[in-house]
């Protein structure tokens, strides 16, 4: 496929579609139209002329690249390739970034994938230069990738105590941070509502609950997955249980949508009642009602430095585990407010 034909399909100018996929200005099309290009480029595996692209970027033969190489990307906490909205937005930062190298990603796969020994041989055999892995994963993925594949780096919010590349924001840290916000605000009664088993962000929120002097009770957290339906079975888990709190702190935005959900059927006020505060600031999250409260994670510097650090090591450009922990902020939103009076509690449903 042309850029003409990419133009012609996304219903855009040939200028506006180069400005896109070569990155020179962000500002070139709007969100949704820069997505529209790059499912179109994704879909028919474009790739540009090397030897053309480089000519353009001024760079003499020795420095041209041959041929385009390729990125595999594997979906460590997902049934379901893209299917969390904040991995896809780092594996698409991953992408557009990757391209700028003339690096494209071929494959995409899951945990489930590598479970499967008949699709685990079947992924040993594509021809892949690097390999990001997104999201926490158990040792078994580990030693696979690690086995069969030289160029590899991980991302997330767990960071890895293993001898791999990393980009990551700590989540540990992360759960300080949201308790010690809702401490401040006068909050001393918070739960816990996400997964728990090698959980960064669970072993966070009960550090936190210790050191700031909070009580700790395990009845008050729902160990469930973090998706918006595991929110809304651990929301329904500590209405029945009675649990008293007065805030709860959600392990991702996906949870926190499903917690609002069942809190607002049950007829409790955010934040009145219940505050809430979340993890990763995914775009839905400022258009809930009302607005989320959640912890700001750089989804696309995120992506940007995992491409950027595996093509390095790819190129040769070092050998020994590089870690980057990048920062984060509170976006204070609508879902958190001091404990009030006279409130709904859990402990008061009927």
């Amino acid at each position: 496929m042309t850029l003409k034909e990419i133009a012609k399909e996304a219903n855009v100018s040939i200028s506006t579609v180069s400005r896109v996929i070569n990155q020179k200005n962000t500002k070139a099309a709007s969100a949704e139209v820069q997505e529209r290009i790059w499912e179109i480029v994704r879909k028919s595996g474009y790739s540009p002329n090397a030897t053309a692209r480089n000519l353009k970027l001024g760079k003499n033969s020795e420095e041209q690249d041959k041929s385009p190489k390729s990125i595999a990307c594997i979906y460590a906490r997902s049934n379901t390739n893209g299917s969390d909205p904040f991995f896809s937005q780092i594996a698409k930062s991953i992408e557009q970034e990757a391209f700028k190298s003339n690096y494209f990603i071929r494959h995409s796969f899951t945990a489930l994938d590598v479970a499967n020994p008949e699709t685990a041989k079947q992924l040993t055999q594509f021809p892949i230069d690097g390999l990001v892995i997104l999201g926490r994963y158990d040792y078994q993925v580990m030693n696979f990738f690690t086995k069969h594949y030289k160029n590899v780096i991980y991302t997330g919010l767990n960071p890895m105590g293993c001898q791999l590349d990393q980009v990551v924001c700590d989540g540990k840290e992360i759960a300080f941070t949201a308790i010690s916000y809702l401490m401040e605000l006068g909050h001393t009664k918070i739960g816990y509502i996400g997964e728990q088993k090698n959980e960064v962000r669970f072993n966070g929120y009960k550090e936190a609950m210790e050191k700031l002097g909070l009580p700790f009770y395990q009845r008050n957290t729902a160990n469930v997955k973090h998706s918006a339906d595991g929110g809304y079975k651990g929301a329904n888990i500590l209405m029945k249980s009675k649990a008293d709190l007065t805030a709860i702190f959600c392990a991702n935005d996906s949870t926190a949508i499903g917690v609002l959900h069942a809190l607002k059927e049950r007829g409790f006020r955010i934040p009145e009642d219940i505050s809430i505060i979340s993890v990763d600031d995914i775009d839905t999250s400022q258009y809930l009602s009302p607005m989320l409260t959640t912890v700001h994670i750089p989804m696309e510097d995120l992506g940007k430095m995992a491409a950027k650090i595996l093509i390095d090591r790819i190129n040769g450009g070092h050998r020994l585990p590089i870690k980057t922990v990048l920062p984060y902020y509170i976006a204070k939103r609508d879902s958190c407010c001091k404990p009030g009076q006279g409130r709904k509690t859990f402990a008061s449903e009927t």
